[in-house]
């Protein structure tokens, strides 16, 4: 709590500063939160941006500052928080850090609803001026940008053949909508912090963890996993959003600059993730490895059945129990958006 007030102190300290020099013409300086340092969004986009980029493109009037939430020690559920309060500028996370305050949050990236990337892309355009009120109401903050990580699939410590293997399974997840397909499969869904999952495999603690194909190369799950199971359950659909006292302190021209090199960011980082899901499978199960040491896990690839019952318990489960927990008013407006574009409908049981 003592650290938390020092930090406190300091934001506000830090916000007149800034204040002060905007009105003198000098550079504002936006500190920011990264994901997971270890991993490519972080290393080749969210640092780069902060650290190097932004300075560049707006000719010094813009300085970023920026440190992953790993490095910081931070849990995700601290960071919007931390933004709304002033202490950082701008954060990047998860839908699953922010749906405890909200379950509108989650909307746009809903367990096992979309199955390719140029669909979710619709689905984030679609949903994303429902997510700017959320955000804007909850956190006085300004969402910036969407972007997704690669797809979500299961990454099993021990021989799984199809989705009815993972009846009875204890399943690593990071989001109430991932858990709501877990149980839906007939597993059980367990609470583990990306960084633990290794020890957790390793110890039985979970059978199986879900994360995104590129993360779990990144993170070396290989060396503990046996199988990777590719049912797309999700998308890692992340967001970067900005205080909104420190928007409104920047001038026109910089923020003129800044929406247009997010823009820019955002364009990049979903072509990216557009290419990884490919490559980081190949690395993980032992196929050509341009970036690293392969994997030697065994591929397992969902068979047309799996997909059924995966639509199937998106349809029952997943939407079923979304709804219930964001309410009706909340569910209609999903249906108007992202719905038709599904061919879905979210209604609570």
């Amino acid at each position: 709590m003592k650290k938390t007030l020092t930090m406190l102190m300091a934001a506000t300290m830090l916000t007149v500063g800034s204040a002060a020099a905007l009105a003198e013409g000098k550079p504002a300086t936006i500190r920011a939160v990264g994901t997971w340092g270890s991993l490519t969004n972080y290393q080749k986009h969210e640092g780069p941006f902060w650290n190097e980029e932004i300075s560049k493109a707006s000719g010094g009037s813009i300085i970023g500052e920026i440190k992953p939430q790993t490095e910081l020690g931070l849990k995700g559920f601290e960071i919007m928080r931390l933004v709304k309060n002033g202490v950082f500028d701008f954060a990047f996370g998860l839908p699953g850090y922010v749906a405890a305050e909200n379950a509108i949050f989650e909307g746009g990236d809903l367990s096992s609803v979309t199955q390719d990337i140029a669909t979710q892309r619709k689905v984030s355009e679609a949903y994303r001026p429902v997510l700017e009120k959320a955000f804007a109401e909850t956190y006085n903050a300004k969402l910036m940008m969407l972007y997704p990580f690669p797809s979500q699939t299961l990454w099993c410590n021990g021989e799984v053949k199809g989705i009815s293997d993972l009846k009875g399974k204890k399943i690593r997840v990071y989001s109430t909508t991932l858990g709501d397909f877990v149980e839906g499969a007939g597993g059980t869904s367990v609470t583990v912090p990306f960084a633990e999952v290794i020890p957790a495999l390793e110890k039985g603690v979970v059978d199986c963890g879900i994360t995104g194909t590129m993360s779990a190369y990144k993170a070396k799950w290989h060396q503990v996993a046996t199988h990777a199971y590719t049912l797309r359950v999700g998308w890692g659909l992340a967001f970067g959003a900005m205080n909104m006292d420190k928007w409104n302190a920047l001038s026109p021209e910089q923020q003129a600059v800044l929406e247009k090199e997010i823009a820019a960011l955002t364009e990049r980082m979903w072509q990216e993730t557009a290419t990884e899901d490919e490559v980081a499978i190949a690395c993980i199960t032992g196929g050509q490895c341009d970036i690293g040491e392969p994997g030697k896990m065994t591929l397992v690839e969902p068979s047309e059945e799996d997909l059924k019952i995966r639509d199937q318990i998106a349809n029952d489960v997943i939407l079923a129990r979304w709804a219930e927990r964001c309410g009706e008013d909340c569910a209609n407006t999903w249906n108007e958006t992202v719905g038709p574009l599904l061919g879905l409908t979210a209604k609570a049981k």
